[in-house]
């Protein structure tokens, strides 16, 4: 079971609406969650009433329905490995931890400073053949329990290797649960047979990518404005980041004006001085959509400025919807 934003991290550069300019919604998400369906049962199953998330992102998954023929699903653990069904592993997420946790200033004045001093990644200095990244998601959808209170997830690891004209290939590994809450762990590990299947399969294999047009992002700040979609708001300029970074291997000039675009899109505020879930040392930023009860989060790298992580929290309580990862970004001429 997979969302929109699981599924675009699945197809990476082979969805072929990662550049389509998704319009405002007709009605608001709030209306959409009243006209959802509730919890029914359906020949012997029961259906569960689709979380936000779902309902919100149905649109994109059906745009990207064509090209899902060349994935394969995340790996999965054997039944007697930690993460089988009947296991009681997974951890409990919490939330990073903000330097400026109340009060936070505005953004703008932090990123603009950013910008100037940001220093060469280490792929700046080399390159290769193929795109290199390395990322981890989890959350896009949450499973949520018939009663509307408890929720779980898998994380799943992808690699990409990518060329210049859109070939390579991509292996993808699913990973043990998650939750967002002891609450939900809980339950589900006293329902384990309502959980998603975690069924074994075979060792992870390379999935081949075709050909396509990839066009690396411009340092132009006003195709910069275009490609992060900032005309919609600091919550769709965050997701357009996050799917950029994840895609391309972005150089130093693009990277410090993407910084310097986001720095003049209001909303945003600085939280400062954060550690990120790899452990990395991190500057960070937010968005308070109080509309809709969530905040996004980018988190960069204070040295290199490139991005670190991508994150979406509910607001009340404050925890976990959804975060990406990236692990690592290069240049290499050699896949796997």
């Amino acid at each position: 079971m997979f969302g929109a934003e699981r599924t675009r991290t699945l197809l990476g550069p082979v969805d072929p609406a990662r550049t389509a300019v998704v319009a405002p919604p007709l009605v608001s998400a709030h209306e959409l969650i009243d006209r959802s369906g509730t919890t029914e049962t359906v020949a012997g199953r029961r259906r569960v009433r689709p979380t936000r998330r779902l309902v919100l992102t149905a649109g994109t998954l059906a745009v990207a329905v064509g090209a899902v023929a060349v994935l394969q699903p995340f790996d999965r653990p054997s039944p007697d490995v930690p993460g089988g069904p009947g296991s009681t592993a997974g951890s409990v997420l919490v939330p990073v931890s903000y330097q400026f946790d109340a009060d936070p200033p505005e953004a703008g004045p932090q990123l603009r400073a950013l910008a100037g001093k940001i220093k060469d990644a280490e792929y700046d200095r080399v390159g290769g053949r193929f795109m290199y990244h390395h990322t981890k998601v989890w959350g896009d959808p949450v499973m949520t329990s018939a009663d509307g209170r408890h929720q779980v997830a898998f994380a799943g690891e992808t690699k990409v290797w990518q060329a210049a004209d859109g070939t390579g290939s991509q292996l993808n590994k699913q990973l043990e649960p998650q939750y967002p809450d002891q609450e939900s762990r809980d339950y589900w590990q006293r329902n384990p047979d309502s959980r998603p299947a975690v069924g074994a399969t075979a060792a992870p294999a390379m999935i081949p990518l075709p050909p396509m047009e990839l066009t690396p992002p411009s340092a132009d700040p006003s195709r910069l404005r275009e490609l992060l979609k900032v005309g919609y708001g600091p919550g769709a300029a965050s997701k357009e980041v996050s799917s950029l970074y994840a895609r391309f291997v972005v150089p130093r000039a693009a990277r410090a004006e993407i910084l310097r675009v986001l720095a003049d899109v209001p909303g945003f505020r600085w939280r400062g001085q954060v550690t990120d879930r790899a452990g990395r040392d991190g500057v960070a930023v937010t968005f308070d959509d109080r509309e809709h009860d969530a905040q996004s989060l980018l988190i960069f790298d204070p040295k290199t400025g490139e991005l670190l992580a991508h994150e979406r929290l509910t607001l009340s309580p404050v925890r976990i919807s959804a975060y990406q990862v990236i692990l690592d970004a290069a240049w290499t001429d050699r896949m796997g």
